[in-house]
């Protein structure tokens, strides 16, 4: 076993780490950017290491960065969670090449295999798992979208190689859209995974998604903990996850469970692993759905999924434990047999955002009130406490409920007190939401496709559920007259603390007697100096934090109403800022790769 982990993230994953290796009597290792000094993971840690700014390219993504973290505190593995470094096959080799630190997760050979779209199509294929219909190599030219479209007919799903969770993906509901959403995938698929390569896909309009947790070793052994049902999605994001699928009867559910059993061993694949399906609903169907349904590969996700806690809650095992036990090499010790179903459980995804106003997140804000619901079969992922500020830098998840029931009845009820129980006050989250969903018919009936939320719900609904339920945005800190004397002193950039906290108490002096805190560190877009207007006109600023895909005019350019200025990333989805009004470009204050703050001014037009 390890003696010492890195868990190259951060957050309510970082802390669900953390605890696994305390458990096996494992040393945990944080990192953190000048954002996360003061988060939850850092104190969770044993020990923690400055990676860099706020801005995720040059701290949480960088490569030698992060090894080099590792080094420091002689640290022998790296868990990389979800997100982040997770799913990428070049930090996974450099890891495996480091003397005396092992990689927790699958070989990067596996990782890149099926990381890439269409090799892991030919893997499945191969290995008689079915695909959709669709390209087996890259697609670079519009003709061959058209081609495809004249023999499957559209929609058609164009997917970037290394995309998932719907980002890299277009769809193109007929001709005219193919030149458009080519390279509008492309684009995003180079921003977002470097690798502009994409693939077709027949697209499925009214699909369930089910995914397979699978767990595999290196002595052959592969075995699947049942499936989730993870249909109940906003813009391909998930929302909500819950196990078993109440959609599936047992004979479709074994079908999927062995094709994902099937195609993770045709991969040479190890360490913990989703296997992701399309199925696709029948109309007016009574009752769940049989072995004839037609159920289709989607992606493979190499790494430990965020919705992991419903396998662990409805089967018992510790899939963290298990990884971390698999990549020191260790026999998984039980077979598929023995694999059992015990109730029903619900995850909730906490996301710092108001559903009111279309998932827009938080842009700041402090918990001024926290307080988690608790009872029988409730558990909470978290890396909070009272009084936290809101790190608006990266995902806006802050924390998970999951709720276990005897079955899926008893779940939503349960999941129905825990959410009422759940105090948040000085940020706001999608708490609301997640209450009108489980009084939802079509939710309640497990009836819900992917494209329910974005094409059947009524939104006046989630308006009328956040001011019923939603406590107030106060978007910042309350006043206190307080001192949090919390000093941090880096050596070598290992961190070390000293607290004195006290409140109602005298500013502490500082200067040249005395020991000094850390400045404050820099907002997400750099440097806190302002941008510098020197164009005529009026600005066109950002609506939230982000990072600029692509810049689409330039100097001297007339745009009319309408027209795309600049393509901006936030929260894992593609925005287009356009002119409200006609005018001419003045000035440019962003670049392509920029990361924005909002309120940021990104285009002057006079």
């Amino acid at each position: 076993m390890f003696r010492k982990v890195l868990v190259a993230n951060r957050g309510e994953i970082a802390v669900r780490v953390m605890r696994a290796c305390e458990e096996l009597n494992v040393g945990t290792v944080a990192i953190y950017s000048e954002a996360d000094k003061d988060s939850g993971h850092v104190r969770y840690a044993d020990e923690a290491y400055n990676v860099g700014p706020a801005r995720a390219a040059d701290s949480y993504l960088d490569h030698e960065g992060v090894i080099e973290a590792a080094r420091k505190a002689d640290a022998d593995a790296i868990h990389p969670g979800y997100g982040f470094l997770a799913e990428n096959a070049e930090f996974a080799s450099k890891v495996e090449a480091a003397d005396g630190i092992t990689w927790i997760g699958p070989s990067s050979d596996a990782m890149e295999s099926l990381g890439e779209k269409t090799k892991a199509r030919k893997i499945m294929k191969e290995a008689e798992v079915p695909i959709v219909p669709g390209t087996t190599d890259p697609v670079t030219d519009p003709e061959e979208v058209k081609t495809f479209g004249e023999e499957h007919g559209y929609p058609i799903a164009i997917k970037a190689e290394g995309g998932g969770g719907g980002r890299g993906m277009k769809v193109v509901w007929d001709e005219s859209e193919v030149e458009d959403q080519l390279e509008s995938a492309k684009r995003e698929g180079e921003a977002y995974f470097d690798n502009p390569s994409v693939y077709l896909e027949r697209y499925l309009e009214r699909p369930r998604h089910i995914e397979v947790q699978i767990v595999a070793d290196e002595h052959g052994n592969v075995r699947h903990l049942g499936e989730r049902d993870c249909s109940l999605q906003r813009r391909h994001q998930k929302v909500i996850e819950e196990g078993p699928s109440a959609a599936l009867t047992d004979e479709l559910r074994e079908k999927i469970g062995e094709a994902a059993r099937r195609g993770v061993s045709a991969a040479d694949y190890t360490n913990a692993g989703t296997v992701e399906f399309l199925v696709e609903e029948e109309p007016g169907r009574d009752g769940p759905l049989g072995p004839d349904a037609n159920f289709y590969f989607l992606e493979v996700n190499t790494r430990i999924q965020v919705e992991h806690t419903v396998t662990e809650e409805i089967t018992g095992y510790d899939i963290v434990k298990r990884q971390i036990r698999i990549a020191a090499g260790e026999e998984i010790d039980f077979e598929q047999d023995d694999v059992e179903i015990d109730g029903h459980a619900i995850e909730f995804r906490i996301n710092a955002e108001n559903a009111a106003k279309d998932f827009a997140p938080a842009t700041g804000g402090t918990l001024s009130t926290y307080d988690p619901p608790g009872g029988v079969g409730v558990r909470l992922d978290d890396a909070l406490k009272q009084g936290d500020e809101l790190v608006t830098d990266y995902d806006s998840m802050i924390a998970k409920l999951i709720v276990w029931g005897e079955d899926r009845d008893e779940c939503i009820e349960r999941s129905l007190r825990a959410l009422r129980e759940y105090g948040i006050e000085g940020i706001p989250t999608i708490i609301p939401f997640h209450r009108l969903m489980l009084t939802d018919e079509e939710f309640v009936a497990s009836t819900h496709t992917t494209k329910y939320l974005d094409e059947e719900l009524d939104e006046s609904r989630i308006e009328e559920a956040q001011e019923q339920w939603g406590s107030a945005d106060t978007g910042g800190a309350e006043d206190e007259e307080s001192v949090e004397r919390e000093f941090t002193v880096e050596v070598n950039g290992k961190r070390f603390e000293v607290n004195l906290e006290e409140h109602g108490a005298p500013a502490i002096p500082t200067g040249d007697g005395g020991s000094q805190a850390a400045s404050p560190p820099e907002p997400a877009g750099g440097s806190s100096e302002e941008t510098q207007i020197e164009g005529e006109g009026e600005t066109v600023d950002a609506e939230m934090q982000g990072t600029i895909l692509g810049v689409e005019v330039e100097e001297g350019d007339e745009v009319a109403a309408g027209d795309v200025l600049v393509v901006l990333e936030a929260m894992k989805m593609e925005n287009d800022i356009v002119a409200s009004h006609g005018g001419t470009v003045t000035q440019i204050a962003v670049e392509e790769g920029e990361s924005v703050d909002m309120g940021d001014v990104l285009v002057v037009l006079e």
